[in-house]
């Protein structure tokens, strides 16, 4: 059978071979603490629970759903948005329901964006931003993403240095893996650059509550002009630990929802009704066990930081994400980061995510996901020690 091009055009996926690993010394009987894959371990909240629990047994809520959400849930969205940030939003026009995030991002690039259309996507970042422009037949463009660049200049370069001219930017902040987080003028930056330039804006806020010690993520739309450039994603994933639930939504542009909102028609028929009716009581309900859930993030965070510092792997705490991202300690840097992440794993029973898997200017960096409880972040730091002093 031939090759399938769109698959050829993906690249491999990095992370197989520390999984591999991984699994392989657990099948041994080796007890590996897994600080590699960001998938949220903290229980959805009660309330939450019980309102799937009882719309799941009504049989009408059984039936095919709407692709593009339920009413109710769509004018909650727009509701939060209110509530949270003075951004109008139009539940009709402005508002979609997503399968989570990743989904929504990738069949909005699906939409939107045609073969040879040039897509700009930080480096490192998450892989669906840059892999969905690769699976639509895009041509991806990288913009270093560093706390010691300046991403303006890196953004102003690559458009002169593009043809045809970009058609589109995707980011996200907070940002993972890198941890950056921006303040409102950097989104008036963008919204100014966009129009300019004549780009789409795509912005990941998966992390808009997960942020620490003061800090305050601000919403793109909120700035004046950002919904005639672009949309603004958000999963309840992370915020309500509602990972596995998958659901999520898009909004801002009229034009960039409708296309979403029309291949999701030919696509799918929407998330469970039950999970939609629960995400209207995770939306309108009380709200700190958000903060509860922060809070034990913001614990892990300080345990894993403290504890690398004493060790001497230094390393300032990160103000957004479920995530720590840090520089390899220069004796093991020419190693690259996969096979540091594979020594990590042999010799200190720790699994990290290695930075390659986001880019490649993350090759000299690992990712920490804060997923496991404090005591067991103290034994993975012991375990790095040993690791750290063999090599």
């Amino acid at each position: 059978m031939e090759e399938f091009r769109r698959m050829t055009r993906l690249p491999p996926y990095v992370f197989a071979t520390v999984n591999t690993l991984k699994m392989e010394l657990r099948r041994q009987g080796e007890d590996i603490i897994d600080l590699g894959m960001g998938n949220p371990d903290l229980a959805t909240p009660k309330h939450i629970v019980d309102k799937l629990r009882e719309a799941s047994l009504k049989s009408h809520n059984h039936r095919y759903s709407a692709s593009k959400g339920i009413t109710r849930l769509r004018t909650a969205i727009c509701d939060w948005y209110k509530r949270r940030y003075q951004v109008e939003l139009d539940p009709e026009t402005e508002a979609i329901v997503t399968i989570g995030a990743k989904e929504g991002i990738s069949h909005l690039i699906l939409a939107t964006t045609s073969p040879g259309d040039v897509v700009f996507a930080p480096d490192p970042t998450y892989p669906i931003h840059p892999f969905s422009v690769i699976i639509a037949g895009g041509d991806l463009r990288s913009i270093p993403m560093s706390h010691d660049r300046d991403f303006f200049e890196d953004l102003l370069a690559a458009t002169k240095q593009t043809w045809p001219s970009p058609k589109m930017l995707i980011i996200s902040f907070p940002h993972n893996p890198t941890t950056m987080v921006v303040d409102k003028d950097f989104f008036k930056n963008i919204v100014a650059f966009a129009q300019e330039h004549h780009l789409m804006v795509v912005h990941d806020f998966a992390y808009a509550d997960l942020v620490f010690d003061g800090y305050k993520a601000p919403s793109f739309l909120q700035i004046p002009g950002a919904k005639d450039v672009g949309v603004e994603l958000f999963s309840l994933s992370k915020s309500y630990s509602m990972a596995g639930w998958r659901v999520g939504f898009a909004v801002g542009n009229p034009q960039l929802i409708h296309a979403l909102t029309r291949i999701k028609s030919y696509l799918d028929y929407g998330v469970f009704q039950p999970i939609q009716i629960a995400s209207i009581i995770a939306l309108n309900g009380p709200q700190e066990c958000v903060q509860e859930i922060v809070s034990t993030y913001k614990e892990r965070r300080d345990t894993l930081i403290q504890g690398l510092n004493r060790i001497g792997w230094k390393m300032e705490k990160p103000k957004g994400t479920m995530f720590v991202w840090s520089r390899i300690p220069e004796p093991f840097r020419k190693m690259g980061s996969v096979e540091f992440s594979k020594f990590l794993i042999r010799e200190g029973k720790v699994a990290v995510a290695p930075g390659r898997g986001f880019g490649e200017y993350g090759d000299e960096y690992v990712r920490f996901a804060l997923v496991e409880n404090s005591h067991r972040i103290q034994q993975a730091v012991r375990g790095i020690k040993k690791a750290l002093n063999k090599g």
